[in-house]
């Protein structure tokens, strides 16, 4: 019998504040340097809270949205502080352990 799989939806996962807050701070711990996979996950999370009401919350247009956080965005650092501002949340910076 062949297995049967079924497409996995991020959006599925991503039902409170805490979950996006940690779903984004994952893909930022794993990211390294590939800021596009960042861009990616952000979209993820804008549009599991309603991309049109994050386009409004942030002064963006809801087609740029989806430009800038899709695949092959590359958006401005202004664009991802807008953006997780409009997601009520906070971008915070902590000193690396050495040697991780």
């Amino acid at each position: 019998m062949p297995l049967q799989t079924t497409p996995w939806d991020v959006q599925e996962f991503l039902q409170t504040p805490e979950d996006c807050a940690l779903y984004l701070q994952a893909a930022i711990d794993e990211a390294g340097d590939d800021s596009e996979f960042i861009a990616k996950t952000l979209g993820d999370v804008a549009r599991s809270r309603g991309m049109a009401s994050v386009a409004r919350a942030s002064g963006l247009s809801r087609e740029g949205l989806y430009k800038a956080l899709g695949e092959g965005g590359n958006p401005t650092f202004a664009t991802v502080l807008r953006v997780i501002r409009a997601l009520g949340m906070q971008l915070k910076i902590e000193a690396a352990i050495e040697g991780t």
